[in-house]
C-alpha cells in the first residue's frame, strides 16, 4: 500500500524533500487530491566530513510510492542544485520533465551521459506556456539569475495560487536575457497568492544586489590594463559572465580558447541558443593559443571553485598537458567561493601566484555579483506577490529565519509564516494553513554506484579511520575447550608506528588475552560476544594510553 500524507480531502499539501535548512538539493512538491507537481530535482555536494561521498540527494521514497500521482517535474533553471539529481530522480520516478531551453540542453547532456535520455519525456517551455495537470495548472514568470531561462512557478490549485520563485534577483539590466517580468509578477499578486515560497539565499545581506552590467564594465576596464595572457575562471553555467568575458576579449582583439568539459559544453549550448555571439574564427584550440602573442589570447576555464580535477587547478599545479603558466599571465576569478570551498580556492590561488601569475579575485575587485537577491529584492518579491501565507525556502535555517522576519516587516502575520524542515507537510485551504504531517526526507548518500547504501555507521567508521587509524586483532580460538591456540596478535595502520611501540602492543596483547578468556567462560559465549568484549576492552585500554580511538577490527579463526 502506498504511503500517504495525513491531510483532509479539501486541503492542498506542500512539502520539500530538499532545500530547507540547506543550500542545495532543491526539490519541492505540491499535491492536491491525486495530482502532484514536483518543482526541481537538485543535488547537494558533500561537506568535508562526508568522507568519500560524491553527492547528497533527497529521499524519494514518498514520490516512488506515489509515482502514479506525479503529473510532471517542472524545472526553474539549469543550476546543479536544481537539476543535478535529475538522473537519480528519473530512475526513481519516470515522469515528464518541463524546462526552459538552456535547462533542457543541460538536462539532455546529463541524461545522455547516464543512458536514460531515450526513455525520458522532455518538454521545452517558455514563459508563456501554461501546463494543465489534473486539478493543478502551472504558469511561469520570468526572473533573472546568473543563468538564462530562469523562471518562477505559479501553481493554481483548488484552494488558491502557490508561487515558488526559484532563484532570483531583480536585475533590470541583465546582459544575456530579458529583465524580470515585473508586470506578470504584479498581475499574479493582484489576482491573489495563497502561499509564497521564496529564495532565501541572501537573506542576511541588507542590499539590492548589483547588476551583471556593473560587473561587465569592470571586466572591460580590467582587459584595458592587462598586456599578457588572460585566464578567466567562472562557473560554466554563468552565461552572463562568459558572454562578458568573450565580448571584452573580442573588443580587445583577443582570440578565445576554452578549457574544461563543462565550459566547452556551456559555450556550445550558448552559441546554439543565441546567448553567446563569438565568430568561428575567434575560437581557437590550445595549440593555436600557445603560438599567439600573449596579448591576443583569452583562456576561458572551469575551476573557479578550486575543484582539484578542473582545468584551472591543473594549470596551477603544472599538470595540464597543454597550458603552462607564463610570467605575465593574469588569472581572473569571476566568482566567489561557495561555502566549504574557500580552502580549495585559496590553495589554487597560492599555486597560481607561486607559478608567476597575477591573480585578481574577490568582491573587492568588483568582478563578481551574486545571482541571488538581497533583502531589498526579497521584500520587493513579497510586496509584488502579497501572499496570505509565507514559506521561506532555499537556504540554511538562519537564512529562512531572517527571510521570515522580512515578511513580518511588510505585513505578513507571524502565525501565517512557516519556517519548516525537509519532510514537513504544510496543509492549506483558502482560509487555513497547518503543519499536518512529516514524510521521509533524510539525506541519501551517493558513493560511486551505490545510492543510499552508506549510512551513519559507515560514515562514523570512515571518520574514525581518517582520524585515528585501524587496529586489527588476530587470534585462533578453541571455544569448546576455552583455549586461545594462536595469538592474539595486533596489526596497526594509521594508528601507531609498530616498531616504536612494542611495549604498548605487548601490553595490548595481554589485555586482549585476558578479555578473550573472560568472554569464553561466559554462558552462551559466541564469536559475536567475544568480538564485542575485545573491541570494548581494547578501545578503553588504547584510549587510556594514547587518547585516541582507532577503528578496531577483530579477525578470529574459530575451532
Amino acid at each position: 500500500m502506498a504511503m500517504d500524507i495525513n491531510i483532509q480531502p479539501e486541503e492542498t499539501a506542500v512539502f520539500a524533500l530538499g532545500g530547507l535548512g540547506e543550500i542545495g538539493k532543491n526539490t519541492y512538491a505540491i499535491q492536491s487530491g491525486d495530482d502532484i507537481v514536483v518543482i526541481d530535482a537538485g543535488v547537494k555536494f558533500p561537506e568535508d566530513e562526508l568522507l568519500g561521498i560524491d553527492y547528497v540527494i533527497p529521499d524519494y521514497t514518498y514520490l516512488k510510492e506515489n509515482e502514479n500521482k506525479i503529473r510532471g517535474l517542472v524545472i526553474t533553471h539549469g543550476h546543479e542544485d536544481h537539476i543535478g539529481a535529475i538522473h537519480f530522480f528519473l530512475n526513481a520516478v519516470n515522469v515528464p520533465v518541463y524546462a526552459g531551453p538552456l535547462a533542457i540542453a543541460l538536462i539532455k547532456n546529463k541524461l545522455e551521459e547516464h543512458g536514460i535520455l531515450g526513455r525520458t519525456e522532455l518538454h521545452e517551455i517558455t514563459e508563456d506556456d501554461v501546463l494543465h495537470f489534473g486539478v493543478l495548472t502551472v504558469e511561469f514568470f520570468r526572473t533573472t539569475h546568473s543563468i538564462p531561462d530562469t523562471f518562477g512557478v505559479a501553481v493554481h490549485t483548488p484552494v488558491g495560487v502557490i508561487v515558488e520563485t526559484g532563484d532570483f534577483k531583480f536585475d533590470l539590466t541583465p546582459t544575456t536575457h530579458q529583465p524580470p517580468n515585473l508586470q506578470k509578477m504584479a498581475r499574479i499578486g493582484s489576482e491573489g497568492v495563497l502561499l509564497l515560497m521564496s529564495d532565501s539565499t541572501n537573506a542576511e545581506r541588507a542590499e539590492f544586489t548589483k547588476s551583471e552590467k556593473w560587473v561587465g564594465k569592470t571586466i572591460d576596464r580590467l582587459f584595458d590594463d592587462i598586456t599578457g595572457r588572460i585566464i578567466f575562471a567562472t562557473f560554466a553555467s554563468n552565461m552572463s559572465r562568459v558572454q562578458m568575458a568573450t565580448e571584452a576579449a573580442l573588443a580587445h582583439g583577443r582570440k578565445i580558447a576554452v578549457f574544461g568539459r563543462s565550459m566547452d559544453s556551456a559555450v556550445t549550448n550558448g552559441l546554439e541558443l543565441g546567448y553567446l555571439n563569438i565568430p568561428d574564427e575567434m575560437l581557437i584550440d590550445a595549440h593555436e593559443a600557445n603560438k599567439l602573442p600573449p596579448n591576443e589570447v583569452l583562456i576561458l576555464s572551469t575551476g573557479s571553485q578550486g575543484e582539484p580535477m578542473a582545468a584551472l587547478a591543473r594549470i596551477a599545479n603544472g599538470t595540464h598537458k597543454q597550458i603552462k603558466i607564463q610570467p605575465d599571465d593574469t588569472v581572473i576569478f569571476s566568482s566567489s567561493p561557495i561555502p566549504g570551498n574557500t580552502q580549495s580556492v585559496n590553495r589554487v590561488i597560492n599555486e597560481l601566484e607561486e607559478a608567476g601569475a597575477n591573480v585578481i579575485h574577490g568582491r573587492v575587485n568588483n568582478i563578481h555579483t551574486s545571482g541571488h537577491g538581497g533583502q531589498e529584492e526579497q521584500k520587493l518579491m513579497l510586496s509584488l506577490m502579497k501572499p496570505k501565507y509565507f514559506m521561506p525556502v532555499h537556504g540554511e535555517y538562519r537564512m529562512l529565519k531572517v527571510h521570515a522576519g522580512l515578511g513580518y516587516e511588510i505585513g505578513i502575520k507571524e502565525e501565517n509564516t512557516f519556517v519548516l524542515g525537509n519532510g514537513d507537510v504544510l496543509a492549506l485551504t483558502a482560509d487555513s494553513a497547518r503543519v499536518a504531517d512529516h514524510i521521509p526526507a533524510d539525506d541519501t548518500y551517493v558513493d560511486g554506484n551505490g545510492i543510499g547504501d552508506i549510512g551513519t555507521a559507515v560514515l562514523r567508521d570512515r571518520q574514525m579511520l581518517s582520524q585515528d587509524g585501524l587496529v586489527v586483532v588476530v587470534a585462533t580460538i578453541d571455544l569448546k575447550n576455552q583455549e586461545i591456540t594462536a595469538g592474539p596478535d595486533i596489526l596497526s595502520r594509521g594508528f601507531i608506528y609498530m616498531r616504536e611501540s612494542e611495549e604498548l602492543i605487548n601490553e595490548g596483547r595481554r589485555e586482549i588475552f585476558k578479555a578473550i578468556l573472560t568472554a569464553m567462560r561466559e554462558p552462551n559465549a559466541s564469536e559475536h560476544s567475544i568480538r564485542n568484549v575485545v573491541i570494548s576492552q581494547l578501545q578503553r585500554f588504547l584510549y587510556d594510553q594514547t587518547k585516541r580511538r582507532p577503528l578496531i577490527l577483530p579477525m578470529f579463526i574459530m575451532i
